[in-house]
């Protein structure tokens, strides 16, 4: 499959200009035989707004706005799928009366110019709460002829749900898994908190810590060691907007047997298409070392980002990367993934659903359950601690010239191996 990520840095509210920046990309580029162009969150209006009120005059109906001629357009002219990010506005009063409702939602068009596909955001950043809604499907999962299964996300929709969910809910990633998705797209407005001149000084350079955390979670599709390959497109854009620095970053990966490939990946600043063929072999491959305390990337990742097509590329090239909140795996394991059979999955999946209802009694009965077993192994290891102090104080005692035996180190009780992706430095809209 030939995939195009088209990233450019639109401005708030700034249609016209926003709609030439991105012809201006496609024309430099010129790219042929696509089967797929995916562009960023909210492509054409900008991401940025502070309100309803602000956001009002660009909200658009399904199928019919701006951003709806224009993947029509380029569908045609490409003879691919298109999809794209867009604000949708969406007349209720043949249902009730009352005000329209508003979603972040992106929509894909075939080559034949058709709508074939619309999903309304699920999981909203605080950004997207001024002025828009919570789609009420889900995440979309479904069959796109020329796609196969198809799971797609909107940025947000990517982390624990408002933060509040457990990291080990992951939501989304069970979601792909559980619809058997073998192609994952992720439209993004994935923004920074690292300073805009310290960001900016390297644009051809991937933000690696941002992609580390993406593919994190999605860290059950990478344990499921899947045969078939998974293949996942994180489309970002790049620029600034008034205080957001946005991270750029767009990659495209495949997850099979455990492993991520990467086919493609375009620096933080970059404004370009980002073209890839997953038929070909993948220009580097992310290694989990659970015995690797930092996140050492090779320098041929970074080198990756001055190439756009991916047979320029070498594929022996490797980088290791640790998760940033990944948690030891199994020694033995190679790896760095335990595969599962299916009754462990089964019963991993449905721990993850009971954990995403923090109010559920089964979930208040499973933290009971650990907490109840977390004080018996504290109680466990006090004793032990005791019964080794005696028998140190006795041995002093039988050699009274013996210096006095050091204080052991102490495990703090529950810390992780990998400690988690600081939130100042890495957030999603």
């Amino acid at each position: 499959m030939r995939i195009g990520c088209l990233q450019f840095a639109p401005q708030v509210g700034d249609i016209d200009n926003n709609l030439n920046r991105a012809d201006a990309v496609l024309s430099k580029a010129n790219p042929e035989n696509l089967d797929l162009l995916v562009l960023p969150e909210l492509a054409f209006t900008g991401y940025n707004f502070k309100s309803l009120r602000e956001i009002s005059p660009f909200l658009e109906p399904k199928g019919s706005g701006i951003s709806a001629l224009w993947a029509r357009t380029v569908a045609l002219k490409l003879n691919c799928l298109v999809t794209v990010g867009y604000p949708e506005k969406v007349d209720v009063k043949p249902k009730w009366p009352t005000s329209p409702e508003y979603y972040n939602s992106v929509i894909v068009v075939n080559s034949d110019g058709e709508t074939i596909a619309n999903y309304r955001k699920s999981f909203l950043y605080y950004t997207d709460e001024t002025w828009a809604l919570e789609g009420q499907e889900g995440f979309y999962g479904g069959y796109i002829p020329g796609l196969g299964n198809t799971s797609m996300g909107i940025c947000m929709d990517i982390n624990p749900h408002k933060f509040e969910a457990p990291w080990h809910a992951f939501e989304f990633a069970f979601h792909c898994l559980e619809v058997e998705a073998n192609l994952v797209i992720m439209t993004m407005a994935w923004n920074t908190r690292e300073d805009a001149r310290m960001f900016s000084r390297m644009p051809n350079e991937p933000d690696m810590e941002t992609l580390t955390y993406w593919i994190s979670r999605l860290e059950p599709l990478i344990r499921s060691e899947t045969q078939e390959e998974i293949i996942v497109i994180f489309c970002n854009r790049s620029g600034i907007e008034d205080d957001a620095v946005y991270a750029g970053t767009s990659a495209v990966i495949g997850i099979k047997d455990g492993e991520v490939n990467v086919y493609g990946i375009l620096g933080r600043g970059e404004k370009d298409l980002l073209v890839v063929d997953t038929e070909k072999p993948p220009c580097a491959k992310l290694v989990y070392r659970p015995d690797e305390q930092v996140s050492p990337v090779d320098s041929a990742i970074n080198s990756t980002s001055s190439h756009k097509e991916t047979e320029q590329l070498d594929s022996t090239r490797t980088a290791n990367v640790m998760p940033p909140s990944a948690k030891p795996s199994p020694k033995g394991d190679s790896k760095g993934t335990t595969k599962l059979n299916a009754t462990q999955y089964q019963a991993l999946l449905e721990e993850a659903r009971l954990i995403s209802q923090p109010h559920s009694p089964a979930s208040q009965e499973s933290r009971s359950s650990r907490h109840s077993q977390s004080s018996k192994k504290s109680h466990s290891r006090n004793q032990s601690r005791s019964s080794q102090s005696s028998q140190k104080s006795s041995s002093a005692q039988k050699e009274p010239f013996a210096s006095s035996p050091r204080p052991t180190k102490r495990c703090r009780e529950g810390r992780e191996s990998a400690g988690t992706t600081n939130p100042d430095t890495t957030t999603a809209h």
